[in-house]
């Protein structure tokens, strides 16, 4: 299977140098249409219910401090080539939310079930790192 630093290399490659929350939100977002378009997840890293939507943390980890990041921030930890159809799924994720601000990615995941889900009983201002289930992301984006 496939890692979150495969996904964000690949994002880059396609899209270039974007904000580290942008990149955040197409890499869940991929994962989320992977569960439903392709029936399993596209990688094996957790996302976490963050104050400021899904965040996987080895990502973040890898980002930190950064405002701005490229394919060069990811390329040496992304260790599998992702198939056609990984590539495909996420291609049509970019067709559908590439030209949308962080902002409104984030306020989008704010308005969803799998976030509020895991946010559950806490405040906006609370950090929170509660994992976003695979099954919740599944259930909710087949209803859409």
């Amino acid at each position: 299977m496939a890692n979150a630093f495969d996904v964000a290399a690949y994002i880059l490659e396609s899209k270039g140098v974007m904000s580290a929350m942008k990149l955040q939100k197409l890499v869940y977002y991929s994962q989320a249409w992977s569960l439903v378009w392709d029936d399993e997840p596209l990688f094996c890293n957790k996302i976490e219910a963050w104050a400021n939507g899904p965040v996987v943390r080895d990502l973040y980890d890898k980002h930190r401090g950064q405002y701005q990041v490229s394919k060069a921030d990811f390329q040496q930890l992304a260790l599998r080539d992702l198939s056609e159809n990984q590539k495909d799924t996420i291609d049509q994720v970019l067709d559908a939310y590439s030209q949308k601000s962080a902002q409104w990615l984030s306020d989008q995941t704010h308005s969803e079930a799998p976030w509020l889900q895991a946010r559950n009983g806490l405040t906006d201002a609370d950090r929170g790192d509660r994992e976003i289930s695979l099954a919740s992301m599944a259930e909710y984006y087949s209803s859409l």
